[in-house]
């Protein structure tokens, strides 16, 4: 596939990858240089507990945590 460098040294890829792997905007990657004219493009794996937070706060304020009956853990 073919793309082009912008004039901010931006380099697009085409839709059809960004689809294929589930790429979204604001996702960092890391380039290795690995000669000249010869580059690998690396996706960074976002920390296992990134938006847990977000997900969390959205959640509605009243009946959405039903409490349970369960045994005390104090004995463990």
């Amino acid at each position: 596939m073919k793309t082009t460098v912008s004039s901010k040294g931006q380099i697009v890829l085409p839709a059809e990858l960004r689809q294929a792997d589930g790429i979204e905007a604001g996702q960092e990657f890391e380039v290795e240089r690995i000669e000249r004219g010869e580059y690998r493009l690396v996706r960074k794996e976002p920390p296992a507990n990134e938006g847990v937070v977000e997900w969390l706060l959205g959640c509605p304020e009243k009946d959405y945590f039903v409490a349970i009956e369960s045994e005390s853990t104090d004995t463990l």
